[in-house]
């Protein structure tokens, strides 16, 4: 990536325990393991919380039950030239909504900023299963080209109610998922994607870290 690259905008969720959850998890949990406050010789934290908790990554393990776990999916699927494309003006997002999108058809990693954005710091709020998630048709449709990475502004890919197979649909053409992203103030266009997901060995998922650098470039 070019020194020139313009700075970062972070597009993941701060991991605190005010942070919403999906529904049955422990959310995240901070605990002082050792502190200089109490005399000891430093501070120590400990951390514990689901790996589908705030910003992560899905790997094909998720649905699959032979699928690739998360140490197995190449860093370069959540790394790279990507895409953020606004579709705030849909309530719906099936195929139709993605192919109006105009997408190049060469895009790999690709972002889909929804009407879940217009929702302020959604991270702090209670987990609303209204939210808005990918059809299967959408699944399809990104299946059928040559996405290596999706990734959305909410904690699931797919809508609430909705069976397993959007997932099982993307994952088994080999796309890594994003959940939990912030795109709130993020512009649609052309970035430069870095999101890494905690190198965890033998697991569906893990949290990570993702940013974007604006390029005019890259598609």
């Amino acid at each position: 990536m070019p020194e020139t690259q313009s700075p970062a905008i972070d597009i993941s969720l701060p991991l605190s325990p005010a942070l919403a959850t999906w529904p049955g998890s422990p959310g995240v949990q901070v605990t002082s393991r050792l502190s200089l406050g109490n005399g000891d010789e430093a501070n120590v934290t400990q951390l514990a919380m689901d790996v589908h908790t705030g910003t992560h990554v899905d790997a094909p393990r998720h649905f699959l039950a032979d699928g690739a776990t998360i140490d197995q999916v190449d860093p370069a699927a959540v790394v790279g030239p990507a895409r953020v494309v606004d579709l705030t003006a849909h309530a719906t997002l099936n195929a139709c909504a993605l192919e109006s999108a105009a997408v190049p058809a060469e895009t790999s990693r690709l972002l889909l900023k929804t009407r879940n954005s217009t929702m302020p710091d959604y991270a702090l709020r209670p987990f609303d299963p209204s939210y808005v998630g990918l059809e299967l048709d959408a699944a399809q449709w990104l299946a059928n080209r040559p996405t290596r990475s999706v990734g959305i502004d909410y904690l699931s890919i797919q809508q609430y109610e909705d069976p397993h197979d959007t997932h099982r649909v993307l994952l088994n053409a080999g796309i890594a998922i994003i959940e939990g992203l912030c795109l709130e103030d993020v512009p649609p266009g052309p970035y430069y994607l870095v999101c890494l997901p905690i190198f965890l060995v033998g697991v569906e998922a893990a949290p990570a870290r993702a940013l974007l650098f604006r390029n005019e470039g890259m598609s």
